[in-house]
Order: C-alpha cells, then sequence, then structure tokens
C-alpha cells in the first residue's frame, strides 16, 4: 500500500469534497485486508516492545473525524495486540472549569505519551480549531477581549504547529488521522444504531442536530488540515466508509513509521554479559 497517497503534503489546500470515502486501493475483500492488519499487528506488538525497551522516542496518535466514522473501532481493532502497559488512550470532551482557566493546551501537555509510550488521542487539541470555530464556543474559553481578533484561527493554528514542533524535537512522533466518512455513510451508521438495541447508548439527538453544520465542520477540518500538515506532524486523510480499508490503512502508516526509528533493545557490555553469566550460575546451583 502506498501510504503517501494517504498523507497531506505541507503547504498544501485540500478539498474534502474530491477526496474520496471509499477508495481501497487495490484491496477488494474485507478478508484480505483482515488477514493483512492482522501481520501488521504482529509487526506493532514487536516494535512496541522495542520502543519501551529503546526508551528514546514515544509515539503520539491523533484521531479526529465526524462523528460515527469509527475512531473508537479503528483504535480497538489496530491497537488490539498492543501491551496496556506501554499504551495510554485518552477522550478529550467537554473542557472542566478548571481546563476552561488555562489555554487550550494545558489539558493535551499533561497528556503526551512519555518516552518509551504510545499515546493516543480520541480527539485532541484541534477540537478548538473545530467545534468552537463551528459553533463559536471561544466565547467560553474566558480570553480577554482584546486578544478576541480576525486572527483567532491564524493563532492557534501556529501555536499547534509550534507545540507540535516542540514534541518532535523531544522526541515525539506525531501521527495525524483525519477519518474521512461520508454524510450518507454516516446517516447509514445512525439509522443502525438506533436499531440495534446495543448501540443505543451511542446515539443521541445531538447527533441529527449536528448534521445540520456537516458543510462548516467540512470547512473547518479543510483549512485546520492544510495549515497544520507539517513534516514531522502530517496529517492523513484515510477513506472511512469501508471499516475494514480505514483500519488496514491506519495499521499500514503506523507500522511503516515505527520501522523508520530504527529502534532496538539495549546492548549490554562485555562486563555486564559476564555478571549475567555468574548470576545464571548461581541460579542452577540453587
Amino acid at each position: 500500500m502506498k501510504i503517501d497517497y494517504f498523507k497531506v503534503k505541507p503547504g498544501s489546500k485540500i478539498d474534502l469534497s474530491k477526496i474520496s470515502t471509499s477508495f481501497t486501493g487495490s484491496f477488494k475483500s474485507k478478508d484480505e485486508a483482515q488477514k493483512k492488519l492482522k501481520q501488521n499487528i504482529k509487526v506493532m506488538t514487536e516494535l512496541q516492545q522495542k520502543l519501551y525497551a529503546d526508551d528514546r522516542y514515544s509515539l503520539l496518535i491523533i484521531f479526529q473525524a465526524m462523528d460515527a466514522a469509527g475512531k473508537d473501532g479503528t483504535i480497538r481493532h489496530v491497537m488490539s495486540g498492543l501491551n496496556p502497559q506501554g499504551t495510554q488512550v485518552f477522550s478529550f470532551k467537554q473542557p472542566s472549569d478548571e481546563e476552561l482557566d488555562h489555554g487550550f493546551l494545558w489539558r493535551i501537555q499533561k497528556r503526551v505519551p512519555e518516552r518509551g509510550r504510545i499515546g493516543i488521542f480520541n480527539r485532541s487539541h484541534y477540537e478548538d480549531v473545530l467545534i468552537v470555530r463551528v459553533h463559536n464556543l471561544v466565547e467560553n474559553q474566558k480570553i480577554p477581549d482584546e486578544l478576541l481578533n480576525n486572527n483567532l484561527w491564524k493563532t492557534r493554528f501556529k501555536q499547534i504547529n509550534d507545540f507540535e514542533k516542540y514534541l518532535h524535537e523531544n522526541g515525539t512522533v506525531i501521527l495525524k488521522f483525519f477519518l474521512h466518512v461520508s454524510k450518507e455513510e454516516q446517516k447509514e451508521r445512525f439509522i443502525k444504531r438506533i436499531d440495534d438495541s446495543s448501540k443505543n447508548w451511542k446515539f443521541s439527538e445531538n447527533d441529527v442536530a449536528e448534521r445540520k453544520y456537516w458543510n462548516d465542520y467540512q470547512q473547518a477540518y479543510q483549512e485546520a488540515i492544510s495549515v497544520t500538515s507539517t513534516k514531522n506532524a502530517p496529517w492523513y486523510i484515510i477513506p472511512a466508509d469501508k471499516k475494514w480499508f480505514m483500519r488496514l490503512a491506519v495499521s499500514e502508516i503506523i507500522t511503516a513509521r515505527m520501522k523508520k526509528l530504527n529502534l532496538s533493545y539495549p546492548q549490554l557490555s562485555d562486563e555486564q554479559k559476564n555478571n549475567l553469566l555468574v548470576l545464571r550460575k548461581k541460579l542452577e546451583q540453587e
């Protein structure tokens, strides 16, 4: 799979209406994709062990999408083989009063994974240039009036780019995924949630209300992705109408990026190796 097909080149302006939500590349069946996904999960599991032992890098994976695009399912399926002790998953919802008393990146900074670990963000700091922008919620963020101006969103994009640059320069590898689902597919998934009693809890009246803002969200996503896809913190737009392909594509990108880190287990000195032999003999003699 040519993963660069999904990558947004720095400086490019995207038009989501011209990007397919149902693309599956050379994969024509769910079974074929699932077989490859299992292979990738096995490789990711091995790489995670080396990431932890190597203890130089951390990996931050960000998922953003419209509702019902499949963020939860992708995290569950793609990360199924990882060691929970080395993985952290955070879902960012409506900010608390304490979080609103700080800058919008404050709550994000606290959740960045430490070296050797994989951090997964189900929504992220991008909510503050998406839902906050679409619904004009910035008035709730207690920003002084003199700082609210027409350059607010450009300022936030710059702050995000600077923040992600800082993370990269301190060893955090960043991958950002926009799961690109069509409005029609979203409707079908909402209907399934209503028809399936085990999924009723996932659906709310607000899900229908938010569909009225579909075009506004698409515009907000387009600008945010275009401006904040950088060399060291790239965005990948993943077709999400076919869940089986979406999950495979995400796994391919994560696996390929981890391989590039050239991770390895720590090498022992000759003295340390000799000490191990001594300890081994002691164990044998017990």
